[in-house]
């Protein structure tokens, strides 16, 4: 008897209202050429929330929270339209998302808080609201699953980052043998690794970074190192079971790296 599989592509890192329409553009076109695809996920930072950030550098957007909706409300929308009426689709609410909804006065006042979220919107919020999203949480309550698949934002940004948060995500959903763990943040891509014991030993565990589908040389990083920074697509078969009945890896990844 086949068992039931799933075509999962993910992307991350958007960061309205500052994604590249030339991002946009190979965003849509390498969903329009995945043929069967049943899954689809925004791994996080939807939006830039420029008007919740404790940085001064953000007095000096100028657009509005408004504006960084209508530009998701956009990308999102046509995303959902170029692919069929029977996927899957959600998101993983992304640091600066969460940035939003926060507990935190520096960022929007408490009294304000209720009001700002994005699926309230009155003129934008019904395409959020369409979307499946995942709490920025790092614990197996701030992951997507799909079979022996993880899908997550991030939290730290170091080198070997995807690896451990990899790792510790596995340990949060039950050490799933074969796992792999994708996620965005550090605007990295990285193909599907195998994780290793001290550097040497191989693990049942994998890990991939899906980079960012914002800009590559934004003005606030003018003095960090971005040159590993890229635009990057996961694409992922995988058998679409409880991963308890599933016996071996199940999946097949491949990262589009857009150059």
């Amino acid at each position: 008897m086949s068992q039931k599989r799933a075509k999962i592509a993910a992307i991350s890192c958007s960061h309205s209202p500052f994604t590249p329409a030339e991002t946009h553009a190979w965003v849509l076109d390498q969903l329009s050429g995945i043929p069967d695809l049943t899954h689809f996920g925004h791994l996080g930072d939807v939006f830039e929330a420029g008007a919740a950030s404790v940085h001064a550098s953000s007095s000096e957007y100028e657009h509005t929270l408004s504006d960084e909706y209508e530009h998701a409300h956009n990308f999102l929308r046509s995303i959902r339209e170029v692919l069929p009426s029977y996927w899957r689709r959600w998101i993983n609410t992304g640091n600066h998302d969460d940035n939003l909804t926060t507990e935190d006065p520096r960022r929007i006042p408490k009294d304000l808080r209720g009001l700002v979220h994005w699926t309230k919107h009155p003129e934008w919020g019904a395409e959020f609201r369409k979307w499946h999203w995942v709490p920025y949480e790092k614990s197996n309550k701030g992951v997507y699953r799909v079979g022996q698949c993880h899908f997550f934002h991030g939290f730290d940004c170091s080198m070997n980052s995807d690896e451990l948060e990899g790792l510790q995500m596995v340990a949060a959903c039950g050490w799933i043998p074969f796992s792999l763990t994708v996620r965005g943040h550090t605007h990295r891509p990285l193909q599907p690794t195998q994780s290793k014991r001290t550097g040497k030993i191989p693990l049942p565990y994998y890990h991939a970074n899906v980079g960012t589908c914002g800009p590559l040389k934004p003005s606030w990083a003018k003095r960090k190192d971005t040159s590993l920074w890229g635009t990057a697509m996961i694409v992922v078969e995988c058998v679409w079971d409880k991963p308890s009945r599933i016996r071996g890896k199940s999946w097949d990844a491949e990262l589009r790296v857009m150059t």
